[in-house]
C-alpha cells in the first residue's frame, strides 16, 4: 500500500485498530486505510496488484479487498453527522483530522501516514496518552448518543486490554442507558455487536461488565436478571471458563438465557433478531432448565428420557449438563449425549413394510417402538426385533378385530 500511495500521490493513512494494536505488541490482522481521495478507485487498484476481490459501498465511499487470506479495508476520509441517535451517519468527504475525530475512542483514533516523506503517527486527540495510561475515552460527550453502539465496543476493549473506562466516559454510558438511546438501534446491530464480543478470546469478561453497567438491560429489560444474578447465568459461565481455560459459544448463548421465562426468551430473540442455531439453542436452554423434573423422573427410563430429549439440539442437552446444579439431571443429560440419541433398530422402514406393517404412520410408530425397546434393554439384536414386531403386528390385528 506504501508503493501505491506514493506512485499515485494519494494521501493514505494506516488507521485506528491497527495502529492502536501495533503500539500495543499486539498482532495485527486486519489492515485500515484512510484515503484522502477516492477510496474504492485506490481499492480497485489494489485488488488488480494483489489478483484479490473487491466489495464496495459507494455511499460510504468504503472498500474492501481480500487475498488469499489478507484483508484490506480502505475508506474515504470523511466527515460524519447523525441525524437521530442510533441511526447511520451521513457522510461528506473530509480531512484525515476529519476523519479522525468522527472515531469511537481515543486509543482507535490514531493515524500512520503511508506517503512520501511522511514519518511518526498522528495523534491529534491523545490516543499515544491513553494508550499509555490503558485508559478507554470516548471522544466527545455525544459520542453515545450517536452510536449507541460503541459502549459495547468500549467494554470489549476494556476487558480485551486490560483497560479502564474513563469516568466521563462512564457517565456517558450510563445517560445513554438511561435516556433510551439504545432502543434506537437496530437488532441486527446489536447481534453483530454481541458477536464479536463471543468471539473474543474471553468472552465472559465484557459479558459480565456489561450486564454490570446496564447494558445488558439495555438491549433487552429482560436480560438486565444478568447483572443481579450472583449464582447462576454468566457467573456459572465465568466458573466454567476458570475451570476450562475457555468456553465456546454455545456456552455463552444458554448463559444469557439461562435466566429467563420462555416469553422473555423469544422478546430477546426478537429483539436480536437471532435465527438459525442461535435461535434454537436459546429456546432449547430454556426448555432444558423447565423439563428438570420431568428429566429427573426419567432417570432409569432410558426411553422415556430420549422422548424428552429428542427434539432439542444436542449441543443445548451437553451445555445444560454442565449449567444445571442438579447433578442427576446432569448425568441423564450427558448418557443422552454421549450414547442414548445414537440408539437405533436396526430394522429398516422397508423390511417393516416387507414384514407386513401397513404403508404410513404405522412404520414409523413400530420404529419408535423399536428403538425404545432397545434403549429400555428389551431387544439386544435384529431377531428380537422382529419376534417384537410380529407381537405388535398381532396386537394391531386383535384391534382391527373387535
Amino acid at each position: 500500500m506504501r508503493d501505491l500511495a506514493r506512485e499515485t500521490g494519494v494521501q493514505v493513512y494506516l488507521v485506528g485498530g491497527p495502529v492502536r494494536d501495533a503500539l500495543l505488541g499486539a498482532p495485527v490482522l486486519d489492515l485500515d486505510f484512510s484515503v484522502v481521495a477516492d477510496a474504492p478507485g485506490l481499492a480497485r487498484m489494489l485488488a488488480e496488484r494483489l489478483g484479490g476481490r473487491i466489495t464496495a459501498h459507494a455511499r460510504f465511499g468504503t472498500a474492501t479487498v481480500s487475498s488469499e487470506g489478507l484483508r484490506v479495508d480502505l475508506v474515504t476520509a470523511r466527515r460524519e453527522s447523525y441525524r437521530r441517535p442510533g441511526t447511520l451517519p451521513e457522510v461528506t468527504p473530509g480531512s484525515i483530522a476529519d476523519d479522525l475525530a468522527r472515531r469511537d475512542f481515543t486509543i482507535n483514533a490514531m493515524a500512520l501516514p503511508l506517503g512520501a516523506g511522511d514519518a511518526g503517527v498522528l495523534d491529534p486527540l491523545g490516543g499515544l496518552d491513553d494508550l499509555q495510561a490503558g485508559v478507554v475515552r470516548f471522544l466527545h460527550p455525544l459520542s453515545f448518543v450517536d452510536d449507541p453502539t460503541r459502549m459495547m465496543r468500549a467494554v470489549r476493549y476494556e476487558q480485551r486490554f486490560g483497560f479502564r473506562i474513563e469516568e466521563e466516559t462512564l457517565a456517558g454510558m450510563s445517560l445513554a442507558v438511561s435516556a433510551g438511546h439504545m432502543d434506537a438501534v437496530s437488532g441486527d446491530r446489536w447481534r453483530h455487536e454481541l458477536q464479536r464480543i463471543l468471539e473474543e478470546a474471553n468472552p465472559v469478561a465484557p459479558l459480565l461488565r456489561a450486564a454490570e453497567l446496564g447494558l445488558m438491560g439495555g438491549l433487552h429489560p429482560a436480560l438486565g436478571k444478568l447483572a443481579g444474578d450472583g449464582k447462576g447465568g454468566l457467573h456459572r459461565l465465568d466458573a466454567l471458563r476458570r475451570e476450562r481455560g475457555a468456553v465456546d459459544t454455545e456456552y455463552c448463548i444458554a448463559a444469557l438465557f439461562s435466566v429467563l421465562f420462555p416469553s422473555e426468551g423469544e422478546g430477546v430473540i426478537q429483539r436480536l433478531r437471532l435465527t438459525g442455531r442461535q435461535a434454537v439453542l436459546a429456546r432449547d436452554t430454556i426448555g432444558l432448565r423447565d423439563s428438570e423434573a420431568e428429566i429427573r423422573a426419567s432417570v432409569g427410563f432410558p426411553s422415556k428420557l430420549a422422548r424428552i430429549l429428542k427434539e432439542k439440539e444436542p449441543e443445548a442437552v451437553s451445555v445444560w449438563a454442565e449449567f444445571t446444579d442438579d447433578q442427576e439431571v446432569a448425568g441423564a443429560l450427558r448418557r443422552y449425549a454421549r450414547e442414548l440419541r445414537f440408539v437405533r433398530p436396526e430394522l429398516s422402514g422397508d423390511e417393516l413394510l416387507a414384514m407386513g406393517v401397513a404403508e404410513g404412520p404405522e412404520v414409523g410408530e413400530i420404529l419408535t417402538a423399536l428403538r425404545d425397546a432397545r434403549l429400555d434393554g428389551r431387544v439386544n439384536n435384529v431377531e428380537a426385533e422382529r419376534a417384537l414386531v410380529w407381537e405388535l403386528l398381532a396386537d394391531v390385528m386383535t384391534e382391527r378385530a373387535k
